[in-house]
Formats: C-alpha cells, sequence, structure tokens
C-alpha cells in the first residue's frame, strides 16, 4: 500500500515535519556560548591597561624621592622608598583619625542612601498617590541646582545645630540623594511586576511588610551597587567636608591637604598620601565586588 493509497487523516505529514526540522535548525540553540575574537581580547587588555595605569603611576611616584619624580623623562619603575614615604605620609597627615572618619561617614551616608532611596523609589515606582508625579519631578529638579549655591545657608544650619566642625554636620545634609532615588525608582519600576504586589495586597499585607519581603529580595543588586557608587563618592568628596570640618578632625581628602603645605611640595609623598586613601577603596571593592557583579547579573536575567 503507497502513500496516496493512504486515507487523508492517516497520511504522515512530511511537509509539516520537515518544516519544524528547518525551524529548529534556524532556531538560534537556548544557553548558546559566544567566543571573543582576538580582537576583543586585544581590546579588553588596552582597556585594562589604561585603567591600571593611573594606579600604577601612583605606586612608581610614591616609590620615589621628589627628585626622581619630577625629572624629565619620568620614571616608569617603581624606586626603593616606598615604605619610607609611606609612613611619613601617615604621620604627617595624621591618616589614622582622617580614615576612621572617613569610614564613620561614607558607611553611614551610603547606607542610608541606600534605605531611603529604596523607600522612595519604591513609592514613586508601585504606590499610587496624588501628586506622584509632581514630587518626582521636584525630586529630579534638585539635581540641576549646583551644590555650591547652598554652601552659605547649609553652614549656618549646622552652626545653629551645633555641629559645626563634627562628623554629623557632613552626614546629615547628604543622608540621600536625587540620584539614588532616581536609580532606584527606574529599577524597582521594571524588575518589580505590579503583580507581585498586588498578590502581597491580597494576602493581606500592608506596605512595609511588602517594602520587607518582597521589594528588598528584588531591589538587592541595584541596592549594592548603589551602596558601592555611594561609598565611593563619599569617600572621596573633598569640598563640603573642607567647610564643614577642621584640621583636627578631618577626612582622608581634607587630611591630604596638609601633604602639600610648604614652600617646596613633594609630589612623591603627595602620592604615597593618595595611595594609602585609595586603598580601602581597593580592599572593598576587591572583598565585595564578586557579590555586586553577581548581583547585577542575577537582576538582569531576572529583569
Amino acid at each position: 500500500m503507497t502513500t496516496d493509497s493512504l486515507p487523508l487523516r492517516s497520511r504522515p505529514d512530511t511537509k509539516g515535519a520537515a518544516g519544524r526540522r528547518t525551524r529548529l535548525r534556524l532556531r538560534p540553540r537556548a544557553g548558546r556560548q559566544h567566543h571573543a575574537g582576538p580582537l576583543a581580547y586585544v581590546l579588553i587588555g588596552l582597556a585594562t591597561v589604561v585603567s591600571l595605569f593611573p594606579l600604577y603611576w601612583t605606586m612608581v611616584a610614591a616609590s620615589s624621592d621628589n627628585s626622581r619624580v619630577t625629572r624629565t623623562p619620568p620614571p616608569f619603575l617603581p624606586g626603593p622608598h616606598l615604605l619610607d614615604n609611606l609612613g611619613k605620609a601617615w604621620r604627617d597627615a595624621a591618616l589614622g583619625r582622617a580614615m576612621a572618619n572617613s569610614l564613620i561617614v561614607a558607611g553611614c551616608i551610603a547606607l542610608s542612601t541606600v534605605l531611603f532611596a529604596t523607600l522612595a523609589g519604591f513609592a514613586f515606582a508601585k504606590l499610587r498617590f496624588k501628586g506622584r508625579n509632581i514630587l518626582l519631578m521636584l525630586v529630579i529638579g534638585t539635581m540641576m541646582v549646583p551644590p555650591q549655591l547652598g554652601v552659605v545657608p547649609l553652614f549656618m544650619l549646622m552652626t545653629q545645630l551645633g555641629w559645626s566642625q563634627q562628623l554629623p554636620a557632613v552626614i546629615f545634609p547628604t543622608l540621600v540623594s536625587a540620584v539614588g532615588v532616581f536609580f532606584m525608582r527606574q529599577y524597582l519600576a521594571e524588575a518589580l511586576p505590579d503583580e507581585l504586589v498586588e498578590a502581597g495586597r491580597v494576602d493581606g499585607a500592608h506596605s512595609l511588610r511588602i517594602f520587607v519581603s518582597i521589594v528588598l529580595p528584588v531591589a538587592r543588586p541595584a541596592m549594592a551597587v548603589l551602596f558601592m557608587i555611594t561609598f565611593v563618592h563619599a569617600w572621596n568628596d573633598f569640598f563640603w567636608p573642607y567647610i564643614a570640618l577642621d584640621m583636627q578632625n578631618p577626612t582622608v581628602p581634607v587630611a591630604l591637604t596638609r601633604l602639600s603645605e610648604g614652600y617646596i611640595r613633594d609630589d612623591s609623598l603627595i602620592m604615597a598620601g593618595a595611595l594609602l586613601g585609595t586603598l580601602p577603596l581597593l580592599a572593598l571593592f576587591v572583598v565585595f565586588g564578586r557579590q555586586i557583579v553577581g548581583g547585577i547579573m542575577q537582576g538582569a536575567v531576572k529583569g
């Protein structure tokens, strides 16, 4: 019996099977890995060298004396005075006290910014209330105001509160940032489904319970990135701490100004102090870098 003699319903669908096989061949395989070519490795290596060169040059300058740093052409190999310059910079700038102050200031600012920005971002992204868009535009509008315009009234306010020359004068004005609020709002608007929030409402959970049980696990990757960015920015901030604090209670950037005092500036000593001020940030990234990158990838997959 041939295929033509079979009933219409009993004939094998050879065209359909062939079409399905063709579509399977044309469809990209799930989980397919793309291998980088030689040009990609060259570009990555070049970008790595360019990124690490300032840190390497800081180490070279910190390990040399002032005459070796200022000569032409400059040296490109480390010198023998690294430990001596590091010790002298540590003593002259009183970096022990300064690093403790910077750790307190940057840690408090980063933690408070992450908490308040996540709360505000959740409210602007998923809660419905009157004036939400107007308030969001006002928050974004504060990003357009130069911070120098508020220095005089802010300094007067800190003086009236009795916080002049103290760490709270640096911490409280920057407990939350408009950039952090906008960043968390945009992330939660995309990564947090409305169905999860509605399911929490149906189960009887109030807004705070929804924030703790649903929002925080979803927002963890963005919170890690925001914490890292805010901590680095607060650690490196110089303008407002230089005004609000004195040399007896400084942060690291303020304390490093001591190394440039005098008639003859010692560039090698300044570079040694800059290297000491950078080491805590490098240690922070080494310890938490893998978790932050893993959180970013996890958030990208969930989104």
